[in-house]
């Protein structure tokens, strides 16, 4: 395994942070005022903390490299056997080099006045792990803590650890390091990254770089560009929402202002090259749910547009179960917020959705399990990224035949068969022309789902399933994973028009 051969934050509410949130954001705050002066200041050439050792660097794309330097400065960048020579202007430069085919270690120098050269440097496949607290929480604090930690032996895995940073405007740095991943590291690494990246690392073989960059409680907008949320008119709420912020004493250094996060978190690494991204976030938008359906492939877009890599992976991990149970048929904030994630996967170019309705916690937003988690996340892209034959679904509703009293649901995904997890489906709900729901009876008949629909209903016209903030999930697959929740109408919720 390549693991052997490579040796040489507590729930946030939106707009509030804890303790330790807002001494980090001071500190972060100040290493981003001392960069904002590096252009004027240079003496010596300079790269931006991600070109630093223990780095990962982008296996087969083109790497692009930049710093700073006196004005008309000569800068020559080797990697491996590549090299690239340019001047600095307006005291900054930028180079790209080949694409380096070879996954493992290789050697990284700047030249100019002076020479930096980044010690324990590797190609690798670097993903960016985003979102808000369920990606940034920890491997000491998800499941297994003391046995995670203990077999956390992997030199092939490098984190990037980007700090918490609200900023007003676009930075070009951000104080922050690489790390080697051990069990002396590990610790405060995203556990959702942790295990998608270990995953990886494992089934292909190859060394893993993962950019830790997440903020509890925070928003989706936060994390998209300003350019890309002023382009839509159908933002201008956000935007409002955001000045109204700025001008508010206790808000105005928060991270749920518009394009804070992507400025002072995303913009400090473009263009590093990278492999893809996964994002763990939505709880802070659930309330804006049908808005999201339209935000989040915005900010897909952007990022994408600001990388200028193409339409890289970008995956999704979707909400879990989370608050008590309701013993009738319910609108839910949260259904409609995880159906806005299963469709950006669904529509977005290169793009998919992790399904982790089974593994949520009633009475913890922050499921333990993000062992699962991961796990998800790297089969959708051992599948759909490096073509491996592996299961990445779970089952996805595809039609509805009413036939008598009974309705026949089908399904793709079904991998070798529908599977009932416990002693009976339940989560299926039926309505008529009156849009009353009630649960129906379900039975598995093949790779068919057959609901008995309610006395209470002479004409059924839509069948909804795990629809709900927690959901009992009982329809799996033989692969082991959920199906995804689904609703066959598409009725006003109790998020539409919320913007």
């Amino acid at each position: 395994m390549i693991g052997s051969k490579f040796v040489p934050h507590s729930i946030e509410t939106a707009g509030k942070t804890s303790t330790r949130s807002r001494s980090w954001l001071v500190a972060a705050t100040c290493a981003v005022l001392s960069v904002a002066s590096l252009p004027s200041a240079m003496a010596d050439v300079k790269l931006p903390s991600i070109f630093s050792d223990n780095m990962a660097l982008q296996q087969g794309v083109p790497l692009k490299v930049w710093g700073w330097a006196d004005e008309g400065e000569d800068v020559t960048v080797t990697i491996g056997s590549n090299s690239a020579t340019t001047k600095a202007a307006g005291g900054s430069w930028k180079v790209e080099l080949p694409a380096i085919e070879k996954f493992g270690p290789t050697t990284f120098k700047v030249a100019g006045k002076n020479t930096i050269e980044p010690k324990n440097v590797i190609v690798a496949d670097v993903w960016v792990c985003s979102g808000q607290s369920n990606m940034e929480w920890t491997v000491s604090r998800s499941m297994n803590p003391k046995e995670e930690i203990a077999a956390a032996k992997y030199p092939g895995i490098r984190v990037f650890m980007v700090p918490k940073v609200a900023a007003n405007q676009p930075q070009k740095d951000i104080n922050a390091k690489w790390i080697e991943v051990s069990p002396e590291t590990i610790s405060n690494v995203t556990a959702v990254g942790y295990y998608f990246g270990r995953d990886l690392h494992q089934k292909l073989d190859r060394p893993v770089g993962l950019i830790n960059d997440a903020w509890g409680g925070t928003l989706c907008e936060a994390w998209t560009s300003a350019e890309a949320l002023a382009a839509d008119a159908d933002y201008a709420d956000i935007l409002k929402r955001g000045e109204a912020a700025n001008n508010d004493e206790k808000q105005k250094n928060g991270p749920n202002r518009p394009s804070v996060l992507y400025n002072g978190m995303i913009a400090p690494i473009v263009p590093f090259s990278i492999k893809g991204a996964i994002w763990y976030q939505g709880e802070s938008n659930a309330g804006r749910a049908e808005q999201y359906r339209k935000l989040l492939p915005t900010m897909i877009a952007d990022w994408r547009k600001q990388w200028g890599q193409g339409d890289f992976p970008f995956y999704v991990v979707q909400l879990a179960n989370y608050l008590a149970k309701t013993p009738e048929p319910v609108e839910s904030a949260w259904a409609e917020l995880r159906e806005a994630q299963w469709l950006t996967g669904k529509n977005v170019p290169n793009a998919g959705t992790a399904i982790i309705i089974d593994i949520g916690e009633e009475k913890d937003i922050h499921p333990q399990n993000k062992q699962d988690v991961g796990k998800r996340l790297a089969l959708l892209a051992l599948k759909n990224t490096y073509g491996k034959d592996v299961p990445s679904q779970g089952p996805v509703y595809k039609s509805m035949t009413v036939e008598g009293n009974k309705i026949r649901l089908a399904f793709d995904h079904v991998h070798g068969g529908l599977k009932v997890a416990g002693d009976e489906l339940r989560s299926f709900a039926v309505c008529g022309e009156d849009k009353k729901w009630a649960w129906a009876k379900a039975s598995i008949d093949g790779d068919t789902v057959v609901l008995v629909v309610p006395d209470s209903i002479t004409k059924p016209v839509a069948v909804r399933y795990a629809w709900a903030n927690n959901p009992d999930a009982t329809l799996f697959n033989a692969a082991g994973l959920p199906a995804v929740p689904f609703r066959t109408d598409n009725f006003p919720g109790a998020t539409t028009g919320k913007k």
